[in-house]
């Protein structure tokens, strides 16, 4: 597993006194308010102030007195370690223990690995068969089965064949 997690992207400077405007990858905005670093390129950041709004995260960070270090930032994905993140809920995950999980029927017929998770109602996972991207919705009946410890994701072979987008 990952000893950092993702958690955001700096879209833009906010204002003049280095306040930047972040875009959560996190369930909740709020979420923020449990971080007291953040990381940025592999700098760690302080964290002074959050607020929220608008599905929007706004951090004041040690270090960014000013709109023009605010402006160096943008763009920057922003981590922290996993210890300072909060335990995902139960039936969970964080995406990044999900990418790389290898995708299995419930008979034990290896499918594909997980690329990449596209974040909508219910989230899509995009999948790698034999260099063939494919696409299939997260859903009940679909996922049986998430086990992140071994990488392992069971899917139902014949909903998944129903859904996917081959």
């Amino acid at each position: 597993m990952n000893k950092t997690l993702t958690v955001g992207e700096i879209l833009k400077p906010q204002g003049i006194r280095g306040e930047v405007k972040v875009m959560p990858f996190t369930d909740d905005a709020e979420d923020f308010r449990a971080f007291s670093r953040v990381m940025a390129d592999g700098v760690a950041y302080k964290v002074l102030s959050v607020r929220t709004g608008g599905g929007f995260v706004y951090l004041g960070l040690k270090g960014v007195a000013d709109r023009n270090s605010a402006e160096l930032l943008r763009g920057k994905r922003l981590e922290v370690p996993r210890e300072d993140a909060p335990a995902p809920a139960e039936g969970r995950y964080y995406i990044a223990d999900l990418l790389g999980c290898t995708l299995v029927t419930e008979e034990g017929d290896v499918l594909g690995t997980l690329t990449d998770v596209r974040q909508a109602a219910t989230d899509i996972y995009v999948a790698d068969m034999d260099g063939k991207e494919v696409l299939f919705p997260a859903a009940d009946g679909v996922v049986t089965q998430v086990n992140v410890e071994e990488g392992r994701i069971t899917v139902s072979k014949k909903r998944f064949y129903e859904v996917a987008v081959l």
